[in-house]
This record gives structure tokens, sequence and C-alpha cells, in this order.
């Protein structure tokens, strides 16, 4: 092969889990590389950057020949964001691809036969389906103002680059935050410097309730008062009366994540409220929700008819957040036991389950592995046990623990096709079988998918 100051030409055989596309040089089977870019079937040349013994990374510099699948990407920042990868690749190949992650990861990594795969339930909205978004910060001394607002470069940390236009939320998030990159530069505020750690600004987060029309702005800075609230406010919220509540979050962490230790309100009430299934749900700044308000109805429809609920069950909804499937299901069974580590998400679960009038739920603060181990004798058993753990998956101690209560059902959601592999083969091997695999594409034009998965004891 050439060294990396030359083009090798590749020809794009499959695409990784991670987006990126899988490649062999042309006439040379012996070793695979991952590239930046590139859609199977494309001849493409590219400049290898790391070599290892396995496999080899690098970079497309030109696209030889070009896939029927590609389409033309819609987003003027496609070429330098980090977020929707799949922009330029038509969406029944996008659905493809995702549904074929899923198997391969099962068949190959698993192990798993006899599994029914269902088709990918799609969405039906690809633009403007997010009900979240956060636009960080940066200092950029070569520009006018001196800062960046935006999203990050693609595989950039510490690269902002200035969103004009986002296809993800909506118009109007578009347009609050133009206003407020321009109302920070009219009022001389300082942006955060997220590698020396210096400056004020560090976030702005926008949350919309898509079947509400409710409105949150949420203000991330370091520790210090927002200069000028009233005026601010007053501003913000005549220009755009749409806006229901504005927060603003604090904190001093090194770790840049739009998260407050501390949350002052400045208009409103400090939440807003989404609808699932005919069911109310208070979002806080802090709150996790699922972002897709649209997709997160067929997700949960599809995970409410799989568990096959009886009136009578029992069930267990294991990190269950702010309440919001458990809630969704109270209506079919007897009691709904929820467990989640976070307080603010269990005091939340028992806000909503309040606001629902839903009284058949008991929400559990603590963690999954250590809750259903020391109280199980509280806890007693489980008819049905749903799970919509974090991207990182389950515990191994937590899958044993959730297996010993005999459910005869395990209704799984999974964000993360790889950590669902490691815990289907521990369910697996603690006396359940995988019955039965739906992907839910909740991010048109990523390379993320969701799963609803059923597992019965063996």
């Amino acid at each position: 092969m050439n060294t990396s100051k030359e083009a090798t030409e590749f020809e794009i055989v499959d695409i990784g889990h991670d987006g990126k596309s899988i490649a062999r040089p042309i006439g040379d089977n012996s070793k695979v590389a991952f590239l930046d870019r590139g859609l199977p079937g494309e001849v493409v040349l590219a400049k290898i950057y790391k070599r290892s013994r396995r496999y080899d990374r690098g970079r497309v510099t030109e696209i030889v020949k070009f896939s029927p699948e590609r389409v033309e990407a819609d987003c003027q920042h496609f070429s330098i964001c980090g977020g929707c990868s799949w922009r330029d690749l038509g969406y029944e190949a996008q659905v493809k691809y995702k549904r074929k992650r899923i198997i391969d990861s099962l068949e190959r990594l698993g192990g798993f036969e006899d599994v029914k795969f269902n088709e990918v339930i799609t969405a039906e909205r690809t633009l403007f389906y997010r009900n979240k978004m956060e636009f960080s910060f940066n200092v950029e001394p070569e520009k006018p103002h001196g800062f960046s607002l935006g999203l990050h470069h693609q595989g950039e940390f510490a690269k902002i680059f200035d969103v004009e236009e986002c296809l993800l939320e909506s118009e109007l998030s578009n347009q609050i935050l133009s206003w407020f990159r321009n109302y920070v530069i009219e009022n001389k505020l300082t942006a955060y410097d997220v590698t020396n750690h210096t400056g004020y600004l560090r976030f702005i987060m926008i949350r919309e309730g898509k079947h509400t029309g409710e409105i949150m702005v949420n203000i991330v800075t370091t520790t210090s008062e927002f200069p000028d609230k009233a005026k601010f406010v007053a501003e913000f919220t005549k220009k755009f009366p749409q806006i229901t509540t504005i927060t603003h979050n604090r904190n001093d962490r090194k770790s840049n994540i739009a998260y407050g230790d501390s949350e002052e309100i400045l208009f409103g009430d400090g939440f807003i409220h989404e609808k699932i299934l005919g069911r109310m749900f208070r979002i806080y700044a802090n709150s996790f929700m699922q972002t897709n308000s649209y997709q997160v109805e067929a997700l949960y429809k599809l995970a409410l008819k799989s568990a096959e609920f009886r009136k009578t069950d029992r069930v267990f909804d294991l990190y269950c957040g702010a309440g919001t499937i458990g809630i969704c299901a109270s209506e079919f069974v007897k009691e709904i036991v929820g467990i989640e580590l976070e307080e603010s998400a269990i005091i939340a679960a028992n806000e909503n389950a309040e606001l629902n009038s839903v009284t058949n739920t008991m929400f559990l603060e603590g963690g999954v592995r250590e809750t259903l181990r020391e109280k199980k004798q509280e806890l007693k058993s489980a008819d049905i046990i749903l799970i919509d753990p974090p991207r990182a998956g389950m515990h191994p101690r937590a899958v044993f623990h959730a297996a010993q209560f005999g459910a005869r059902r395990i209704v799984y959601i999974s964000c993360s096709p790889g950590s669902f592999v490691r815990d289907a083969t521990l369910f697996r091997d603690n006396g359940y079988q995988l019955k039965e695999v739906t992907p839910v594409d909740m991010f048109p034009h990523t390379t993320h998918i969701e799963l609803v998965a059923v597992f019965d004891p063996t």
C-alpha cells in the first residue's frame, strides 16, 4: 500500500456502526480501512493517516464512482458538522443499513439464531423532529466578535462553527439561536473557552413541546449572576412570545456538559410540558426525555404492545427516568414499580404521576443493580419487566438480579446495538431467550438506531 502522503484507490464495501465507511484497497483484500466517508459500492481515493496491524484509518480525498444511493445533502453545514453524518444517503438506504447493523451485531457478535427481525419502523418526519438542541460556545479570537456559537466540527471537541440553520429542531429554534448570538455580541458578554476554562457563556439549550407548543430556553454559564436579567428577559420574550420559560444553569466543571449544579428560573415556571400517548409530562432543564416527540409514540406503542400486559400484572420499569413509559403503561396493569438512580428524575416521575392522576405507580430512587439486590424481599415479584437503560447498557449484575424475579416477559428498549448484544447474551446466560427485535428509527440522517426486543424464559 502507498504511504500516507499518497492517495490510494479503495472500494467501499460496508458502513460501520459509527457511520464510517469500511473499505478495501482495489486489488488487495488483505486489510480493511475505515474511512471518514463514502457509501457501499463507491470507489474513492483516500489517504491513510493511521496504520495498525489489523486495519488502517484514512480520509477520502475524492469520490471516483458514486453510489446510486447517494443524494445531495440538504444542510449547508453538512461538510463540517459532526451531527447528521448520513444526510447524503437516501432515507430508504439509511433504514436498510441500520437494520443490517442490528442483525449483523446479534448474529456475528452474539451468535443469536432463530430471532425474528422485523422491518424498521420508519420516521414520518425526517426534518425538524428533535425537541431539544444544545448549542455550544467557544472562544474564536480570529472572528470579529471573538466567539462561535453552534455545533462541533466533525471529530473536534474544541472546535465550534456558527450555526446559521439547523434542520433538526425547528425554524423557531434557529431564529432564537440567531437572536441570542446577536444579543451576546451587542451586550459584550464573554464566551467560555473550552481549552483554557475561562469565560462565561457555555451553552444555550432550546427545548420544545412538539405537541404542546411550549418553549424552554436554558442558558448554561459558569457560576455568576446573569447580567441585566430583567432587560434580557424583557427583550427576549418580546421578540419571542412563544417562549414559556427561561432558566439559567450554572456550573464550573471542566467537563463541557450542558448541565447545571445550580439553577435560577429567569422567566416562567422553570419547566415545559410534552404530551405522549395522551399523557402529559413535565420537563425541566435537566430532565431526560426522548428527543423525538413524534417517533417516541411509535416506540412506546410498540414496547407496550410487545409486553402483552394483563390487568393483574406487576411491572418493573427499570431506568425509569421521569416515569414516561411506566405512566403510559399504568392503565393496562395493576402496579408499576419504577427504579431510577437520579433523584431529580424520581421527583419528576412522582410529579408526572400526579399530573396524570395515576395512582398505581411507585418510584424508587437508587441504582438498578443495588435496588434489585438489596430490596428483593420488598419488591417480591414481577410479571413483566420494562428496561430502557442508558447507551452503556446494564451492569452484568443488574441483568442477573433482574432475571431472578422470574418475569414471564422482558421488553428491552435499546439505543445502542453494541451494548444490547452484550446484555442480550447475559440474559441468555440467565435463562431468557431473545425472541424478537424491531428497530425504530428515532434519528433520521444519523447512524443511531433504537430497538425494542422481547425476551421470554427459556
